[in-house]
């Protein structure tokens, strides 16, 4: 799970950087952020699906799973619209976000009780 954490941490970071591009009037992000944020969330998403596939996971581990994938599907969504030239929209990519933290503060949690 701390591998997977750390990968969303990466993650995260790739988004912050994107939506503050997009905050200051560019209509996208630089596909090559996109896709380095893309595939650092992918994987830190496979690797919690192999966490949660243990044993001894704890239930918030398990919602966090289900949260990530929800903000993936967002991401998507976000992805398509990149892939388009279009703009991406404001609204959509704040959900993202806060979907995405939301996942990521649970899964702490989840860090820290099994540690």
């Amino acid at each position: 799970m701390v591998i997977a954490l750390v990968l969303f941490g990466l993650a995260a970071l790739g988004g912050v950087y994107m939506a503050t591009v997009r905050f200051r009037g560019a209509e996208r992000p630089p596909t090559s952020i996109a896709l380095v944020h893309g595939a650092a969330a992918a994987a830190g998403l496979i690797a919690l699906i192999i966490a949660v596939m243990g044993e001894a996971t704890p239930g918030p581990a398990r919602t966090a799973l289900i949260v990530f994938i929800v903000a993936a599907i967002g991401g998507f969504y976000l992805f398509a619209q990149h892939m388009q030239n279009k703009a991406l929209p404001i609204p959509v990519m704040v959900i993202h976000a806060l979907v995405a933290v939301s996942g990521f503060l649970i899964l702490l949690v989840a860090v820290m009780h099994a540690a």
